[in-house]
């Protein structure tokens, strides 16, 4: 059993990432801030699919063009949100014994200025 409760306010899906998270790995509390946001983000994403349940994919915009609907769209921000914060864990995968190694941004590394 965790020395870390699942925060108050969390859901279903918020519950379950806290848990399966913090039941195997001992979190810093800066990696607690990140992983509590990812269940929020976990639950939000249950909220838009129940919301999206029945809507079309597809609404009319104020030009009267067709375009994704809203819980599409932000659904996708969303998730590319959660799987960021899930990233910056950096939590092993598999059978490794230690986190593995910091990668480089989508940006590249950086160089000392100045060197050739």
């Amino acid at each position: 059993m965790t020395d870390r409760p699942a925060p108050r306010g969390l859901k279903k899906s918020g519950k379950a990432l806290w848990a399966s998270i913090v039941d195997e790995y001992d979190i810093e509390e800066h990696e607690a801030l990140l992983l509590l946001e990812a269940c929020r983000v976990a639950d939000r994403l249950d909220a838009l699919a129940v919301a999206q349940r029945g809507a079309p994919l597809t609404v009319s915009n104020a030009r009267g063009d067709e375009v994704a609907s809203p819980y599409l769209v932000e659904s996708r921000q969303q998730a590319i949100v959660l799987s960021r914060l899930i990233a910056s864990l950096r939590l092993p995968s598999g059978d490794e014994d230690v986190r593995p190694q910091r990668r480089g941004s989508a940006r590249g590394a950086y160089g000392i200025r100045g060197a050739v």
